[in-house]
């Protein structure tokens, strides 16, 4: 645990350095994440609202939950650096498009709820992003 921690630190670091100590993202740098963020999201948007055929149509609700929940968040993303806690907020975001619209669109592609499982955690780092605002 602490080594994959130790990995994920380093290559947040590199991608996004601090330009005081190197080792936390610049408030600014959510733009970015958020612009990548967005981009994936409207892409993803746009597979499974053309592109994308379920067997079980019911999939296809899934999809359309994570495309709007990735959006939504991402655009709240762009927000990250004018708030109190960037990092906090900006972070639990992230966690939460990455463990609540990554398991939904996994759980629609492989039609399998049994993936499931990381769903409630993302969902849980979305309402911990929401109230870090309060803070």
């Amino acid at each position: 645990m602490r080594s994959l921690q130790s990995k994920l630190s380093a290559f947040f670091a590199r991608i996004c350095p601090d330009q005081t100590s190197g080792t936390t993202m610049v408030p600014r740098s959510w733009h970015k994440v958020a612009a990548v963020s967005g981009m994936a999201a409207l892409a993803l948007g746009t597979y499974g609202a053309h592109i994308y055929k379920p067997k079980n149509p019911a999939y296809k609700d899934v999809w359309q939950t994570a495309s709007l929940y990735h959006l939504v968040h991402s655009a709240a993303l762009l927000a990250a650096p004018s708030v109190k806690h960037p990092n906090i907020f900006g972070g639990f975001m992230t966690a939460g498009i990455l463990g609540f619209s990554g398991t939904c669109y996994a759980v629609a592609l492989i039609e399998d709820k049994q993936y499931a499982l990381l769903a409630p955690f993302g969902g849980f780092a979305f309402i911990a992003g929401w109230a870090s605002l309060l803070f």
